[in-house]
């Protein structure tokens, strides 16, 4: 009788039945490739990938990337960065606190997507691959090559060898430390959290700064795409490039960092988006940027019914409509009945007020209703309000807001003798009217996040929710819900009535058409209801961010003409499939949506 023995493993050897990814190579052949092909796609970005300049960002010079083969120099550094820091390299572990296959497999796919949809679109624009330089055959086979090894990498945390009764104590000792060894590694790689190390306060508030600077390079980057191939190529690295980041874990750190530091980084976003105008030579993307902020302020005030107190409103662009429409007619307004001519901060507090009233006369008989019922009534506010505005022509009704033609040639603001409407000499740099109303978009912006942040702290805003978590056991605690309710409804609408005063003089005109319902460009109410779910609800930055995107992405994607909304669609099914808590949600909807996972992937703290 013959005894079978095994030969032992190689130190740092995996095991045999090491689960690998969706191609059957080896979990280390395919991370040696992934980082290979990366770099070798990196190299690629140097060189020619068409001969002829007619496409988009001339991408026919050696040695300088421009275009589109900046986005996937970004990529490809990306994910050979990820690469190297997968093999447990000590200068590198901070890149992935989270673990870095998964990570690598997104940095790779976002590589890839960009390089493919470059390629793809010389070879469609330009009639034929023909028209591809080496450096385009090169970079198209690299980032295939870095994908497919990323994609053989593991889904699953290999398990450890099984314990041998056989060997001697040393031999026992060396396969624990090497077993140790590998389990470690095999972890960090597969996705294991790292406990974070504390940092100095110094640093911490260094990494804040950092990470705003990004924040604006990369918003001042996409908000200033001159053409359509390079913006759809902007959105897939940024999308996945996020993605990947958020998988190592890089963006739950900053999280916590930030929700230590809170004030800090309240005030250093306000001072970075206060530098978005020194960043433009015209008001071709100031104009974008001060419309952005009008619909990002509205959608906080949103967040407050919605997000805090959990009341689905979808009439809300009306409450904008009717500060508009006060500011308007108050504000000298040729076309307007009243002959006069309020100062800014009386148009201001007459907007805000008539906004306040409305939210209180209609929220009184209907803020009883609740879920569906609720969102009903709000919707037929928010029609009744723009038939209303229609109909109040002098002919139809009384002769109020001039019917479809609105409230025209409002006159621009001017504020101590400062004239918004004016271009203004600042250091050395040129500000214009769009660039002015930004500063004051942005001043109003901080206002309402100071409310925001107030209430959402207060004993009120936990009333909210409460209100929003249970209704009934909030009763049954004592709370006077309809008060609460009623209050959210009025402080939401008083802070969309302050952005419809400056919307009136930013746009000169005042429509009925411009607060529909749906449509395919905000604001209207289903944008304003989308961003805040995008963004997050119940936080701050995230229906900033969500509007934000929300604005920007439809005014740069206009060549899609009727598929517009379709993508729209589209993106709002992916985000609710693989992230139905928001792009930056507080932690108790994270811990809802994610409650079998063993740790959330953001800490933020409620109204970060």
């Amino acid at each position: 009788m013959t005894t079978e023995t095994t030969a032992p493993k190689t130190a740092g050897e995996p095991a045999a039945d090491a689960p690998t990814g969706l191609i059957g190579i080896p979990p280390l052949l395919g991370r040696a490739l992934a980082t290979g092909g990366a770099a070798l796609a990196v190299v690629a970005t140097f060189m020619a990938w068409t001969w002829t300049s007619e496409f988009p960002g001339d991408l026919t010079v050696y040695g300088y990337p421009g275009g589109l083969q900046v986005l996937v120099l970004i990529g490809g550094a990306l994910t050979t960065l990820l690469g190297i820091a997968s093999y447990g390299v000590k200068g590198l572990r901070w890149l992935v606190p989270a673990g870095a296959d998964a990570a690598l497999k997104l940095a790779a796919l976002a590589t890839f997507a960009t390089a493919w949809y470059t390629v793809l679109a010389i070879s469609t624009e330009l009639g034929g691959a023909v028209n591809l330089e080496p450096g385009g055959y090169l970079v198209a086979a690299a980032t295939l090559v870095s994908l497919l090894g990323a994609l053989a990498l593991p889904f699953e945390r290999p398990e450890p060898d099984p314990f041998d009764p056989d060997e001697t104590g040393w031999e026992r000792f060396k396969h624990n430390a090497v077993q140790k060894r590998h389990t470690l590694r095999a972890a960090f790689a597969a996705g294991t959290p790292r406990p974070a190390r504390p940092l100095p306060s110094y640093a911490e508030i260094l990494i804040i700064v950092a990470v705003l600077a990004i924040a604006l390079v990369v918003f001042t980057y996409g908000i200033g795409t001159e053409y359509d191939e390079l913006f759809v190529g902007f959105l897939i690295m940024a999308g996945l490039g996020f993605a990947a980041l958020n998988k190592a874990g890089l963006i739950s750190r900053v999280s916590q960092i930030t929700a230590r530091h809170q004030n800090i980084t309240v005030c250093g976003a306000f001072i970075a988006a206060a530098c978005f105008p020194f960043t433009q030579t015209d008001d071709q993307y100031a104009t974008l940027g001060v419309y952005i902020l009008i619909f990002a302020t509205v959608a906080l005030g949103l967040n407050i019914v919605v997000g805090l107190a959990g009341l689905l409103d979808l009439g809300y662009v009306a409450f904008l409509g009717v500060g508009a429409y006060a500011a308007a007619l108050v504000s000298g307004s040729p076309s307007s009945p009243f002959d006069v001519h309020f100062p800014f901060w009386a148009a201001v507090l007459v907007g805000a007020v008539a906004s306040l009233v409305f939210g209180v006369l209609i929220g009184a008989p209907t803020l009883r209703l609740r879920g569906d019922y609720l969102a009903i009534v709000t919707l037929g506010f928010g029609e009744i309000f723009r038939i209303a505005a229609n109909n109040t022509d002098g002919t139809s009704g009384p002769d109020i807001t001039n019917g479809s033609n609105g409230v025209s040639s409002i006159p621009d603001l001017k504020i101590l003798g400062f004239d918004l409407g004016i271009q203004h000499d600042i250091g050395g740099f040129t500000i214009g009217r769009f660039a002015n109303y930004f500063f004051l978009m942005l001043v109003i912006t901080a206002v309402v996040v100071l409310v925001f942040r107030r209430s959402g702290d207060s004993r009120i805003g936990r009333a909210w929710v409460a209100i929003r978590e249970d209704e009934t056991a909030a009763l049954a605690m004592g709370i006077n819900g309809f008060r609460v309710k009623l209050i959210a409804f009025a402080v939401g609408a008083t802070l969309a009535g302050l952005a419809g005063t400056v919307q009136a003089h930013v746009t000169y005109t005042v429509t009925p058409e411009q607060y529909l319902f749906a449509g395919t460009t905000p604001p209207n109410s289903a944008f304003l209801l989308a961003a805040v779910v995008l963004g997050g609800m119940g936080t701050i930055a995230g229906p900033l961010i969500g509007a934000a995107l929300l604005f920007l992405i439809p005014n740069k994607l206009q060549f899609l003409g009727d598929y517009q909304l379709l993508a729209f669609g589209l993106a709002l099914v992916l985000l609710m499939r693989f992230r139905p808590e928001g792009l930056i949600p507080n932690r108790r909807r994270q811990l809802e949506f994610h409650e079998e996972d063993d740790a959330p992937t953001v800490l933020s703290k409620t109204g970060a």
